[in-house]
């Protein structure tokens, strides 16, 4: 049984868009989500890659004592592209008891169990997705378990994105923790995107682990498409909060070892900012942090048109 859902109100999306074949936004949390609700009305044609190495709360949990990938990040996504009020809350709903589930988040353990009765990871979201009405696809970053890693510049290594998260300044160096692949069907459709969107979200933690997996920097690099990176509405609680838009970028740079993004979103001047800028994006009312769904999609508009 499928929940009915109401129509997006962002489905008179201007032409210029609707008519995009192929459109990758990458990152994780609530930005992604928040990226994707907003282009949701590309239906198919529009994917989600997910950043999967997440080590702290609910996918924490699950990843200590079954080795699977975090599911946090896709069932945040999965949340917010339900249109149906139940079904977010349902994903949402975290146990509070005394027991053994204290801690847990239900869609956590609803797309950990599709996973065990799946023959990959990308077969239990796309079944969790049908189930919910939901046609933008989401496909892990890589559907192998792999954790984050930041190399200090007094030579320390910080394993997993929580330690990251608490540095007080830049790493030297950013990578995961093994080499793993690619989804192969995100890949695909990065290598044919023509529109290809970085963040908002967490840089070191959201926007940079997919960006790790050295078949997908590749494959944005030799891209025809449009990469625009969306800048935070609120400086972020770590390290990358402290740094300009123009310094992320060139971090951002120094570590892929190439420059992937043509144009950038941001409501905060940075005169050392050499690439194409658009703002005037508005906060949404519900938290200062998250961007303003039809503001966020005019910007979009007039990015990739200019």
């Amino acid at each position: 049984m499928t929940l009915k859902t109401s129509p997006s109100p962002l489905v008179t999306a201007p032409r210029q868009l609707q008519q995009l074949r192929s459109v990758t936004a990458i990152g994780g949390g609530h930005g992604l989500g928040r990226v994707l609700s907003t282009l949701a009305f590309l239906n198919r044609r529009l994917i989600g890659i997910v950043a999967t190495t997440d080590d702290g709360g609910a996918s924490g949990l699950l990843r200590r004592n079954h080795d699977c990938i975090a599911w946090g990040d896709i069932r945040n996504c999965l949340s917010q592209l339900a249109k149906h009020p139940l079904a977010a809350d349902v994903l949402n709903y975290r146990f509070a008891t005394e027991h053994s589930l204290h801690g847990h988040n239900l869609g956590n353990l609803l797309l950990y169990t599709l996973d065990q009765l799946s023959a990959r990871p990308l077969d239990g979201i796309a079944l969790l997705s049908r189930l919910l009405n939901i046609n933008t696809r989401l496909l892990p970053m890589s559907e192998t378990p792999v954790d984050l890693v930041a190399a200090t510049h007094d030579g320390m290594e910080c394993f997993g994105e929580l330690l990251v998260d608490g540095l007080q300044q830049m790493p030297a160096q950013l990578r995961l923790s093994q080499p793993v692949a690619a989804t192969p069907e995100a890949l695909h459709h990065v290598e044919r995107s023509e529109l290809i969107i970085l963040g908002p979200g967490s840089f070191l933690t959201s926007v940079m682990p997919p960006l790790l997996v050295e078949e997908f920097a590749q494959a944005i690099a030799n891209s025809a498409a449009q990469v625009i990176f969306i800048d935070n509405l609120v400086p972020e609680n770590s390290p990358a909060g402290q740094l300009s838009l123009s310094e992320k970028l060139a971090w951002m740079e120094q570590q892929l070892g190439v420059q992937v993004v043509d144009k950038v979103i941001t409501n905060r001047p940075d005169p050392n900012l050499t690439l194409p800028s658009f703002d005037h994006v508005c906060p949404s009312s519900e938290a200062a942090h998250r961007h303003q769904p039809e503001s966020l999609l005019a910007a979009l508009i007039k990015a990739f048109n200019a």
